[in-house]
């Protein structure tokens, strides 16, 4: 066994017994519900957490600023890093079990050449969220529960140690004339950090992992966050270029969805990509990804999600998908969406539709353009087709509870009509799981005209009439 499976193992992760063929792709199965995590490792003794400060520091010394070599490959260093870790655990003469020195290894290789503490967590599918509130508490998100791990960090300058780690790496900075920080890691996963002294009980760090492989619609299926009818209903929505926005609270799921969405459009169209950090995982080939910027240490140079939305419009898309609308640039994206940019896809925070015209109401405000209100609803109106809505349910799950559209103005208020809405009525089971699942309201929205138009057939069992009947009520 080499080093690195030895190294698997100190992490009690499994170590593969059977190498596929050359040229043949790894199966990656996909559960209809993952399973449950391995239980935390047991904190480790005093004694042995004492060894490690005192290795740790010893080979911080002596790879010095080799660190930061940016001629270093990740496997040049990696291998340099483990020479060394090997001889100053040597060197330290401290009697070993074995297990122990591999699990002293382990550790402090996860520290120097990965994410410390986290990255047993990273490295787990079944954790979707990972939340660090200062040195000695680390929770978790599994299965849409919080639940509080056994891993901690040594000392807030192990924890800051890591959130530079992460930081440096995507170009950004984190120190005390900037406190805080939006970030990614290589696998696309998001990252939020803030330190003192705007973090008053130490550093606080929130990462929201992506699966290493996008969810397709079969297994949000699958996972009831949608029925087949709705995933039929929103994939003939998206091909007749509806603008669709995903609306929902923190954690709902909107950027899963948006994900979703998004591999509804064809190969042979241009997609422009908005983001404040990079989430989005499109499968098509003709995507252009673009990603805000803050601005330097001199406070100059920042480029806003608002400055990148009016650059994609000279950009010749066919479609604009921004991660999510949350200022001034929401003007700009229904203008957008009103002069020949059909098709347009976007995510806002909001508990309901209704709520979610409201929330856009109050981005375009956030524009200065002293816009009239009827103006903006008027905007709202003729640029949103479709406002799809998503919950967390008291069980953990996610589910799509309103397909609603957007119907136009009637007087000064905006006309909505459901198409699907999330049947409660059924309860819950021994588990506490919601049994309830969306239905068709059984109106006829007014956009499946468009649909007719472009040759798009839907089937009638998506607005609740059976497949006999042959026409839609």
């Amino acid at each position: 066994m080499n080093l690195a499976d030895r190294l698997q193992v100190a992490r009690g992760e499994a170590v593969p017994t059977v190498t596929p063929s050359a040229g043949a792709p790894a199966a990656v199965p996909v559960p209809a519900q993952r399973p449950a995590a391995a239980p935390p490792p047991p904190p480790p003794s005093d004694a042995l957490n004492r060894l490690k400060d005192r290795v740790g520091k010893a080979l911080f010394e002596r790879m010095g600023s080799r660190m930061n070599d940016p001629g270093l490959s990740e496997e040049a260093l990696r291998t340099i890093v483990l020479g060394e870790l090997d001889e100053v655990v040597d060197e330290e003469k401290v009697p070993l079990s074995s297990d122990e020195r591999l699990r002293l290894t382990a550790e402090l290789a996860d520290d120097v050449l990965g994410y410390g503490p986290l990255q047993r967590l990273l490295d787990d599918d079944t954790v979707s969220e990972i939340m660090v509130n200062g040195p000695d508490r680390v929770y978790v998100e599994q299965g849409g529960k919080l639940l509080r791990t056994g891993s901690r960090f040594t000392s807030e300058e192990h924890l800051r140690r890591v959130i530079d780690r992460i930081v440096s790496r995507v170009g950004r900075r984190i120190d005390e004339s900037s406190p805080l920080v939006d970030a990614r890691l290589a696998d696309g996963s998001r990252v939020n950090a803030i330190i003192p002294p705007l973090a008053f009980s130490g550093s606080t760090l929130t990462i929201r992992k992506f699966s290493k492989d996008p969810f397709t619609v079969e297994n949000l299926i699958d996972f009831g966050t949608l029925s087949p009818e709705m995933a039929e209903l929103l994939h003939a929505c998206v091909a007749a270029r509806l603008n669709v926005i995903v609306s929902g609270g923190t954690g709902t799921g909107k950027t899963t969805l948006l994900n979703v969405l998004s591999s509804f459009i064809p190969d042979g169209e241009r997609i422009v990509t908005i983001e404040d950090a990079v989430e989005l995982q499109l499968q098509q080939e003709h995507v252009v990804r673009l990603e805000s910027r803050p601005p330097n240490i001199e406070g100059k140079g920042a480029v806003t999600i608002r400055d990148l939305v009016r650059n994609s419009l000279r950009m010749r898309p066919d479609r604009i998908v921004v991660g999510e609308c949350r200022g001034g640039e929401s003007l700009d994206m229904l203008q957008a969406m009103n002069t020949g940019h059909d098709g347009s896809l976007s995510t806002v925070h909001a508990n309901s539709p209704r709520d979610a015209i409201a929330r856009l109401e109050t981005l375009v405000l956030m524009a200065g353009m002293d816009l009239p209100l009827r103006a903006i609803r008027e905007q709202i109106a003729s640029a949103v087709d479709v406002v799809v809505q998503l919950t967390r349910l008291r069980d953990g799950s996610r589910r799509v509870t309103h397909v609603t559209e957007v119907q136009g103005m009637e007087g000064e208020t905006v006309t909505l009509q459901d198409a699907f809405l999330f049947d409660y009525s059924a309860g819950v089971d021994g588990a506490g799981r919601f049994l309830g699942k969306p239905v068709p309201t059984g109106v006829r929205p007014r956009f499946t005209d468009r649909f007719a138009e472009l040759g798009i057939t839907v089937s009638p069992r998506v607005f609740g009439v059976p497949a006999q009947a042959g026409a839609w009520s």
